[in-house]
């Protein structure tokens, strides 16, 4: 048994040198990537798309270094079987704990800290590779007319959300697409991002026994195709839709340089928007529906 015990703690140390190496290496080479990417655009979509899954895997690795770690505790003492069962259960416990926790920490908190870096590369001066220029980032006004209908109907159905710069001095322009506020689903027909759910029908009411049915009908607004699908409700599922825009009072001064709206819903998770005029924050909230943007 001390031999177990000796291979046991062996495998333990390594094993936590090893996995906190994994983890330092999972954030080096995403850097490393990271700095690799040339473009301001693609370098947004990496960091919105990677940085928290990545940092998710460096927690999840340093998660079983915690395990190993404790499990290294008083190996200096003689076999126990209790004692051995008590102390792997506490590193299991404390393992993941320390993941959780971390994870809690990258979904509600890391978020905020990440946007600011997200707007920081989406709103970088961008330069012309044909003269060198600085480009401009028009206004949501000016960039209409470089967009065509297709995507002035996304961007109305706040699906996607284009960033158009411009060369003042030869008219150069570059057209860039973010994710909007609110999902849409993708057309069959045009191909275009506004799919909305323009009426809702309960077939069969949810019970304390069993799920309902509902049946959302889309329409595309820009080609006009409409479609329908079913879907499950859950049993005794809480209604969170009651958010009434049209009572909230707006001051529609052309002095406003930006507005922010968060949006709290009952069970405590919340989200910020931010919008360049009143006008679009009105209008988001007119179609904002919870449930489209809930994780």
């Amino acid at each position: 048994m001390d031999h177990f015990l000796a291979v046991y703690h062996e495998a333990m140390y390594w094993g936590t040198i090893g996995f906190i190496a994994l983890a330092f290496l999972i954030i080096l080479i995403h850097w490393i990537k990271f700095l690799s990417i040339k473009e301001f655009k693609d370098k947004h979509d990496y960091l919105n798309e990677k940085e928290i899954k990545h940092l998710k895997y460096a927690s999840y690795s340093l998660g079983v270094a915690v395990f190993m770690l404790v499990n290294l505790y008083a190996q200096g003492i003689e076999f126990d079987k209790v004692w051995f069962l008590v102390r792997l259960f506490i590193s299991l416990a404390l393992g993941t704990m320390f993941t959780y926790i971390n994870n809690l920490i990258l979904q509600y908190y890391y978020p905020s800290k990440l946007d600011s870096r997200l707007k920081k590369w989406r709103y970088m001066p961008r330069i012309n590779p044909k003269t060198g220029n600085k480009m401009r980032l028009l206004s949501e006004e000016e960039e209409d007319v470089h967009l065509d209908e297709g995507m002035q109907a996304e961007e109305e159905a706040f699906s996607v959300d284009y960033d158009v710069w411009i060369d003042e001095e030869t008219g150069d322009t570059k057209i860039e697409k973010y994710a909007g506020h609110l999902e849409a689903l993708q057309c069959n027909n045009c191909g275009f991002f506004t799919m909305k759910v323009v009426r809702e029908e309960i077939v069969a009411e949810p019970t304390n026994e069993n799920d309902g049915e509902l049946i959302k009908h889309y329409e595309c607004t820009y080609c006009g195709s409409i479609r329908a699908t079913q879907f499950h409700i859950a049993k005794l599922q809480e209604d969170y839709s009651h958010f009434d825009p049209s009572k909230v009072k707006y001051d529609d001064s052309k002095s406003v340089r930006s507005v922010k709206i968060e949006i709290v819903a009952t069970d405590g998770h919340k989200k910020n928007y931010v919008f360049q005029n009143v006008d679009q924050a009105t209008k988001f909230l007119e179609e904002f529906d919870y449930e489209r943007v809930s994780d």
